[in-house]
């Protein structure tokens, strides 16, 4: 397993977070208030998250963000991750292919996360929070949070989509290892919850009712506030340390990507990797390709419409302009639960809408046969998640093993899967199954979504 790794000193460890809003020039549509349906100001963000984090997430001006120096200190910890050229898997597939990945999964809790994990629980502690509520699918968001929670001496609620809660303990036991409190979602514990179970009362979670769960938490809990993992703008704007690091890395390596890749839930990590290098599409200066990765059970990148959605299933939070399923769209419990979110981030979507990046859609098995190539050629079992960005990046190196073309293919290893072995055991026997969805039933679910906003 030959690989080359490069890794920056500590001196070039980012300094500022890249904001790409402000230097898009067709700007996102804004967010709108549920209420009244007009944009967004940061205030009416404040009573849920915290005010350093609203503003960042309204900010398309400032184009660099700088990292507050104890966050930078925490990130010392485990940055720079480093960037892999596989040549392990170039071999395996014996593509004229340039492969590299930056390996996320190197941090203490075995993912990407943690980038903005940390800023959140420090933004809170700075305004004098004391309590945090969050969702999570996988169990990777709960994970890092409950450890920058600790380390920032928060208390922390996390509603764990039900099915990953049975499907995935050991996640469950990080977080509760760590000091949080970790509840099954949907619970009897909130309205929004209570609600669901009522009406579905074997209904095994999605991130949409965990979200609704969390935010309902930290709106009638004195001192709190909710923190999100993915999909808002502060979140991907933390996660942009990734690419501004890669960016360099690739540059020891004497390289520049022509193609970048990245599974996609709600977008943080593909956002994160690649646009650091889009800014130089932006200004003309490249013409690199960006992919993201989707399960093809939750296929709103590649299937979805653009439309003003909640971005929970019981309609808490701010209107956002996204290509989406629906709010009570149900996905299917394949193993990737951090890919099993209805909606795409506000950024995200304006550049697919801008034709700035593609979305493809990996079936659940074809995702695993991906992780098994990797796991042998490179030595790394990764998460489901990440084995959606390394499918796409089989494709695109196969492809070029056709064409003859010598292409500098990047990807983001946004996890490791040593706590997903439950899956991997499924997929080896053979008990695991490709779900997708009809027309039919994704028009079921969108063709409600235009009274919304009326």
């Amino acid at each position: 397993m030959e690989q080359k790794r490069y890794l920056l000193p500590e001196s070039e460890i980012p300094t500022h977070w890249y904001n790409i809003v402000a230097e898009l020039k067709n700007k996102p549509l804004p967010p709108l208030n549920p209420q009244t349906k007009k944009p967004l100001s940061p205030e009416d963000l404040y009573p849920i998250f915290a005010k350093a984090v609203s503003q960042q997430e309204l900010d398309s001006t400032h184009a660099w963000i700088e990292i507050p120096e104890k966050v930078r200190e925490m990130y010392r910890n485990y940055r720079s991750t480093p960037l892999v050229r596989a040549y392990g898997l170039e071999k395996a597939l014996g593509t004229p292919a340039h492969i590299y990945f930056k390996n996320e999964s190197v941090s203490p809790v075995g993912s990407h996360k943690l980038n903005s994990a940390i800023a959140q629980a420090y933004y809170c502690k700075q305004e004098g929070i004391t309590n945090i509520t969050t969702e999570t699918g996988a169990g990777q968001w709960g994970a890092a949070l409950s450890y920058a929670a600790k380390a920032f001496d928060l208390e922390l609620a996390v509603y764990m989509v039900k099915v990953s809660y049975h499907q995935k303990p050991y996640r469950r036991s990080i977080m509760q290892t760590y000091g949080a409190q970790v509840i099954a979602s949907p619970s009897m514990s909130t309205k929004a919850g209570r609600k669901i179970l009522t009406e579905h009362p074997n209904y095994q979670g999605s991130l949409g009712t965990a979200i609704s769960e969390a935010v309902e938490l930290a709106m009638s809990t004195p001192n709190c506030k909710y923190t999100l993992g993915s999909v808002l703008n502060h979140v991907t704007l933390h996660q942009t340390v990734i690419g501004q690091e890669a960016e360099k890395q690739m540059a020891l390596a004497g390289e520049y990507p022509d193609i970048v890749i990245a599974c996609f839930g709600g977008g943080s990590n593909f956002g994160g990797i690649s646009f650091p290098f889009m800014r130089h599409n932006i200004s003309g200066e490249k013409n690199t390709r960006f992919i993201a990765a989707e399960p093809s059970s939750c296929p709103k990148l590649t299937r979805g419409v653009f439309q003003y959605d909640f971005g929970d299933e019981a309609g808490y939070t701010p209107l956002l302009p996204m290509f989406t399923l629906g709010h009570n769209f149900a996905p299917a419990n394949i193993h990737a639960g951090g890919l099993r979110y209805h909606g795409a981030g506000v950024i995200v979507s304006q550049l697919l809408k801008d034709k700035m990046m593609e979305g493809v859609d990996i079936p659940q098995l074809e995702a695993f046969d991906a992780a098994k190539i990797f796991a042998e050629s490179e030595g790394i079992i990764p998460a489901p998640e990440s084995s959606h960005a390394i499918a796409a990046t089989i494709r695109e190196a196969l492809k070029c093993k056709e064409t003859g073309e010598e292409k500098v293919i990047l990807f983001c290893l946004s996890g490791h899967g040593l706590i997903d072995m439950t899956a991997y055991e499924q997929y080896l026997a053979g008990d695991l199954m490709n779900y997708s969805l009809s027309d039919e039933e994704i028009e079921k679910n969108v063709s409600e979504l235009e009274k919304i906003i009326k």
